[in-house]
């Protein structure tokens, strides 16, 4: 481990517990569908830290054999992941599968599917929490996630800007964002620079004040290469022992 690397974000922590404070992190991954050795690896390195971990699972494509393995893990929480994690987009637009592409009842009624699938999968585990695919969602459809049995909702980005702080359809319905990607998925595909994701975290702990805001850490171990997995190694590490950092089930950002 580079300590200069790392130099940012231990600042930013030892400031916090300075002045009594602390900063709530929590782990996102996504397109979990069944038992890999990439999910084991995942899950082995953030038991070695007691790192609570949500997966963003792909209802349509995953069954019993992920829920069995699962079973009994009280550090894990499920998300919704769309329905399919299937691209209804134009071609030249963004890819999305929660979009406008499509009539809303349709997309409803996957969204109804997903839920129930994952809520009998997963009686204990599971989270009333909707991760859009590629972290889109049309506007119009989160006026219906309250109904469905949704709680909370789950992008990319800070909560207090741009368009998603003004959607607040029903005062129950809570955004818990990610806000650092370890993947760089315009480039190598692989992990992105470890400083800049130090600094990325570092300015996100900037901007907290003294309300609930988290640092949100979007991961996807299907696709991590070994830099990833030593990232996050090193991230756990210090994180986990640092008295102003705690890491926060989304079950639990979601009832407070």
């Amino acid at each position: 481990m580079t300590a200069a690397l790392w130099q940012p974000l231990i600042e930013r922590l030892d400031r916090l517990q300075a002045t009594g404070r602390a900063a709530d992190f929590w782990l996102r991954d996504d397109d979990a569908v069944e038992p890999t050795a990439a999910l084991e690896r995942l899950i082995d390195l953030t038991d070695r830290f007691s790192i609570p971990a949500t997966l963003a699972v792909i209802p349509a494509f995953t069954d019993e054999r992920l829920s069995h393995h699962l079973a009994g893990r009280g550090d894990i929480n499920i998300a919704v992941h769309g329905w399919s994690h299937q691209n209804h987009a134009s071609t030249g637009e963004k890819r999305q599968e929660l979009g406008a592409h499509r009539t809303r009842g349709t997309v409803v009624r996957e969204l109804r599917m997903g839920y129930a699938r994952l809520a009998a999968l997963y009686p204990t585990s599971f989270v009333p929490l909707l991760v859009p695919p590629w972290n889109r969602i049309d506007f119009g459809l989160i006026a219906d996630l309250p109904e469905i049995g949704f709680r909370a909702l789950s992008v990319f980005g800070p909560e207090a800007s741009g368009k998603f702080a003004l959607v607040r359809p029903d005062p129950e319905l809570v955004i818990i964002n990610t806000h650092v990607d370890v993947m760089d998925w315009h480039g190598t595909r692989g992990c992105r620079d470890h400083g800049e994701i130090v600094r990325d975290i570092a300015r996100r702990l900037d901007l907290l004040s003294d309300g609930h805001e988290t640092v949100g850490i979007l991961t996807h171990h299907l696709v991590h290469d070994e830099s990833v997995w030593t990232f996050l190694s090193e991230l756990f590490e210090i994180t986990a022992r640092h008295p102003a950092c705690s890491w926060r089930k989304v079950v639990d950002l979601i009832d407070r």
